[in-house]
């Protein structure tokens, strides 16, 4: 017998679905990889090292500059969590920011900020909604007999079938079923 009780495990269960249906309806890993770029760059410049006796201050003279970009990629990130809407702007303004850092905070936080606000800014411009699948049923489709097998020659409008919608009198006028559904073919 487990020590876990079943409503803490289905809790949990649910917490788990809860996360990953929350993660997958926004550029999730983008706004990771883009808060992850924002600690390094706006820290370092006011990083202080010990070696033994020797202290080594990594500032810059335009340490607030470094700041601001810091902060400004860690708002970034969330918001591409929490309006994934504005995704293409901020992947953008992630990827700007990104450049800028190299000369102001250096080099992009040791090329470590600047190495991950690019592929962040860049998922994130790259990042598409999914679609939700829909159920639909089977549709029983019958085979169309080729010209003139049921006597019907096909020049006159009418499909096989005997009846039924006019082939278009221009290739591509009538919407075939993959323009119905939402899909376009090119070619």
């Amino acid at each position: 017998m487990s020590a876990e009780s079943p409503e803490a495990s289905d809790a949990i269960s649910h917490l788990r679905r809860a996360f990953k249906h929350w993660r997958w309806q926004r550029p999730f890993w983008a706004g990771l990889l883009t808060i992850l770029a924002g600690l390094p760059i706006g820290y370092l410049p006011y990083a202080n090292v010990t070696l033994g006796q020797l202290t080594v201050r990594m500032s810059t003279t335009t340490g607030s500059g470094s700041l601001i970009i810091g902060v400004l990629l860690v708002v970034l990130g969330l918001t591409m969590w929490f309006q994934p809407i504005v995704r293409v702007f901020a992947g953008v303004a992630t990827i700007l920011l990104g450049l800028v850092s190299l000369p102001v905070s250096n080099l992009g936080g040791f090329l470590l900020g600047f190495l991950l606000a690019l592929f962040g800014g860049g998922m994130s411009v790259a990042w598409a909604p999914g679609e939700n699948p829909t159920a639909q049923p089977a549709k029983d489709v019958e085979p169309v007999p080729a010209d003139g097998v049921d006597g019907v020659d096909g020049a006159d409008g009418v499909d096989g079938a005997g009846g039924g919608e006019p082939e278009p009198a221009v290739a591509g006028a009538a919407p075939d079923q993959e323009s119905r559904d939402g899909r376009h073919r090119a070619g």
